[in-house]
C-alpha cells in the first residue's frame, strides 16, 4: 500500500540523503565557476585578493582577446584532432577488449583487471612514466635492432609528440571503456543470441545485427565520456610534453593554463575557459543526442 509522504518528511529525506552532496556540488564546482564567469568580464589579473576589488568591469574585452589569439585557436583544432582520434580510437580498441576479455580466453579476470590498470595511474605519474618509455625504452630498443624510427625519442619531434600523446591518451582511457562495453555485452540476453545463432547467423552478423544494436547505451556512454576527458585533457599533457617541441603538442587547456600562470593574463584565460566549456557543451550535448535518436531507432 503506497502512503503519500507529507512535505515534512521529503524534506526530511532530503536532508538526509541529498543536502550534503548538493552543499559540496554548489561549493566546489557551481560557486567557482559562477565566479569565474563573472571574473572574465573584468580586468583583475589574479593575484589581488577578489575581495579587495582591485579590478574593473571591460565588457567583452577578455573574450575579443581570446578570439583574436592566433595561438588559442590553433590550440583548440590541435584539441579538436586530438580529441577525433582518441575518441574513435579508444572506443574501437575497447569495444574489441571487451569482446575479447567476455570470450572463453582462458585468464581473462586477469587481463579484465591488466587492461584497466592504466585509467587508475594519475595522468601527471602517467606521463613521467610514458616520457620514460619514449625517451629511454624505445630508444634503447631502436638502437639494439637498428629501427631508424626508434632511434631518436618521438617527445622532440612535432609530429610524432603528437602522436605518442594521443597513444597515451588511448592507453590511459581504453580500459574504463573497456568496463561500460563488458556490462553491455553481458546485459544482452542469451536466448536472443541463441534465436540468432538458431537462425543461423555468423559470429559476425551476430555481432553486427544483434549485439551491437542491443548495447547501443554502452556506445552512447562511453562516447560522451571519452569525449568529455579528451577535450579536458591536461595533467598528461602537462608532465609527457608540456606542449613541446614548438607548441606542437599545446592543448587548449595547457594553453588557458600558461596564459594565466605564466603570461599572466588571467582575464583573457579566463574567458578561453568559458569558450571552450561552451564547446565542449555543445559538441557533448550534439553527441548525445544523436546517440539517443540513434538508440530509439535500433531498439
Amino acid at each position: 500500500m503506497y502512503i503519500e509522504k507529507t512535505f515534512a518528511q521529503k524534506l526530511r529525506s532530503f536532508l538526509t540523503f541529498a543536502a550534503f552532496p548538493l552543499f559540496a556540488f554548489t561549493v566546489v564546482l557551481v560557486i567557482p565557476f559562477l565566479v569565474g564567469v563573472f571574473l572574465s568580464f573584468t580586468d583583475w589579473n589574479g593575484i589581488q585578493p577578489i575581495d579587495s576589488f582591485d579590478y574593473h568591469l571591460i565588457g567583452l574585452s577578455n573574450f575579443t582577446a581570446a578570439l583574436s589569439d592566433p595561438t588559442y585557436i590553433s590550440t583548440l583544432g590541435l584539441t579538436f584532432a586530438y580529441v577525433m582520434l582518441v575518441v574513435v580510437i579508444t572506443n574501437v580498441i575497447a569495444f574489441l577488449i571487451a569482446v575479447l576479455v567476455t570470450s572463453n580466453l582462458p585468464a581473462r579476470n586477469f587481463f579484465r583487471a591488466a587492461f584497466f590498470v592504466p585509467n587508475l595511474i594519475g595522468g601527471v605519474i602517467l606521463g613521467f612514466i610514458w616520457q620514460f618509455i619514449f625517451t629511454t625504452f624505445i630508444t634503447r630498443i631502436g638502437d639494439i635492432f637498428g629501427i631508424p624510427a626508434l632511434q631518436f625519442s618521438w617527445l622532440v619531434e612535432t609530429n610524432k609528440a603528437f602522436v605518442a600523446l594521443v597513444i597515451v591518451g588511448v592507453w590511459q582511457l581504453s580500459g574504463y571503456m573497456m568496463l561500460i562495453y563488458i556490462a553491455g555485452l553481458v546485459g544482452i540476453p542469451e536466448e536472443v543470441v541463441e534465436a540468432a545463432k538458431i537462425d543461423g547467423a555468423s559470429v559476425l552478423q551476430q555481432m553486427v545485427s544483434v549485439k551491437i544494436p542491443l548495447m547501443i547505451q554502452a556506445f552512447t556512454i562511453s562516447v560522451f565520456l571519452t569525449l568529455r576527458n579528451s577535450f579536458m585533457v591536461f595533467d598528461v599533457n602537462l608532465s609527457l610534453t608540456r606542449g613541446g617541441p614548438f607548441r606542437s603538442t599545446e592543448m587548449a587547456t595547457l594553453h588557458i593554463y600558461n596564459e594565466a600562470f605564466i603570461s599572466q593574463h588571467f582575464g583573457t584565460a579566463q574567458a578561453q575557459a568559458i569558450i571552450l566549456f561552451v564547446i565542449v557543451a555543445v559538441v557533448a550535448t550534439t553527441q548525445v543526442i544523436i546517440s539517443k535518436r540513434l538508440e530509439s531507432r535500433m531498439l
